[in-house]
């Protein structure tokens, strides 16, 4: 069968690439090799923010009585709190299948490769194979969990982020190595419903992509939890021993040995480009990224590619971002290339992390002459109320034009608040024009205003 567009992978990237097709016009096809919404609706995104609600509110009826209610003592049911994850998880994989049908978009089932000539083949769980042609074809397969030597996932005792989203009971303890996004929320999640988890870190700080002072924050506020946090620290090996791992940790002081229930592999994602036919088509790769311009053309006309498989954050917005600009140019329109320098990045850790632009350290080794403001959730009104005081608002200030450079967030529901910072970012406005603006009071949002007035040396609020 013919299309105008054929989409291989149905994640944030493909989905949204293959509805977009639809609603220009093209007879389009998603190929999908397991479920509708790929990794982010089914293993990533959407399901480990439900685990990670059902600890905050764990947590909340935990402390109860720190807000004047009184309750009964309560155990977490990590049964429960997997099969709610797995119903959302569910529910929304549903709704990318209702808006491909709604848009009527074709949805063909198994495992796709790129062939010369414009064609996709395609093999279903049967072993049967079917070639699809298409005018624009767009390589859209995601990433997967990476494997390290001295980290052999079993899938039992040394486990990746799936395993970790489905464990049929609850450890006692667990090692969780590598502390970006994914190895920060299992931890969280893990030690707030009762593990007793070792955080081990290459770098020198936790969340070694944020601002240190956020990274400070996150590492205060882990070991308050009990959480053992290990940094400038690496796994040289786990012997398994029946029940327990013994976990080898070389530290700047040494060799330690940790043991524990689980050992969780959190070192972050590798491309699924294996068997994909590139070489067989002659699509440029580099260190395992697919090469493509700033609207996602490979170097073979009519292949495109977006998402975690190009170079850039593998997040599942800008993989969506990607698709729409990829497609409408495609069909022929100028779309603005995505701005790789104003992505927001979140974390849903307790407290919550959302950055955009440079850190401090970033905007002084790029020369610029900064003004820092910084205002911690202690002295704001709607947080202590809500009893979350940890974290604070940073704004990064060019000092020569007044723009803002970065912002780093770090508390309740920040992940919430970033977006008015990147439209600022994105349409140029200052950081005046933002202190400028009326924010509501009490809000944490206000915290973002009194950054930018701290900045200055005019804050007048608490």
């Amino acid at each position: 069968m013919n299309y105008d567009v054929i989409v291989i992978g149905s994640g944030p990237g493909g989905y949204v690439a293959a509805i977009k097709s639809a609603q220009l016009g093209f007879k389009t096809a998603v190929v999908e090799r397991e479920n509708l919404g790929g990794i982010c609706l089914n293993w990533g995104c959407i399901p480990t923010k439900a685990l990670l609600k059902s600890a905050q509110v764990y947590n909340y009826v935990s402390h109860a009585s720190n807000y004047g209610v009184a309750a009964q003592p309560i155990t977490p049911d990590l049964e429960a709190m997997v099969t709610r994850s797995r119903g959302v998880a569910d529910t929304m994989s549903k709704g990318v299948q209702f808006l491909l049908k709604k848009n009527k978009v074709d949805v063909i089932t198994g495992t796709g490769k790129v062939k010369p000539g414009k064609k996709v083949e395609v093999t279903n769980a049967e072993g049967e194979v079917a070639v699809y042609e298409a005018n624009h074809i767009i390589i859209a397969t995601g990433a997967r969990s990476r494997n390290l030597p001295k980290l052999p996932q079993d899938g039992k005792k040394i486990i990746g982020y799936r395993e970790a989203m489905t464990l049929p009971q609850l450890p006692k303890s667990m090692v969780v190595v590598g502390s970006g996004a994914i190895g920060s929320e299992f931890a969280f999640f893990y030690q707030s419903i009762g593990v007793q988890v070792t955080l081990v870190e290459f770098m020198s700080n936790i969340v070694p992509n944020e601002d240190d002072d956020v990274s400070a924050q996150i590492s205060r506020s882990f070991r308050k939890m009990g959480m053992k946090v290990m940094t400038s620290s690496s796994v040289e090996k786990v012997d398994i021993e029946g029940d327990v791992c013994h976990v080898t940790i070389q530290t700047k002081k040494g060799t330690e040995v940790v043991d524990a229930d689980i050992v969780l592999s959190a070192v972050g994602v590798i491309t699924n480009l294996e068997n994909l036919g590139l070489e067989e088509v002659g699509i440029e790769v580099e260190r395992t990224k697919i090469v493509v311009d700033d609207y996602y053309r490979t170097n073979v006309e009519g292949y495109y590619a977006i998402g975690d498989v190009v170079h850039g954050p593998a997040l599942a917005h800008v993989a969506s971002a990607e698709a729409l600009v990829c497609v409408e140019k495609i069909a022929g329109e100028n779309p603005t290339p995505v701005n790789y320098k104003n992505i927001p990045g979140c974390t849903y850790t307790t407290p919550e992390i959302a950055s955009v632009g440079m850190s401090e350290k970033a905007a002084k080794e790029a020369g610029y002459e900064i003004l820092v403001g910084k205002f911690p959730f202690t002295a704001s009104g709607k947080a202590t109320a809500a009893g979350s005081r940890d974290g604070f608002i940073k704004i990064i200030i060019d000092a020569k034009t007044d723009l803002i450079l970065g912002a780093h967030l770090c508390g309740d529901n920040v992940t919430e608040m970033i977006a008015g910072l990147v439209v600022a970012r994105q349409n140029g406005l200052t950081a005046k024009q933002v202190a400028g603006s009326v924010h509501p009071h009490p809000t944490l949002s206000e915290a973002i205003m009194e950054a930018i007035e701290q900045a200055y040396g005019k804050a007048v609020h608490l």
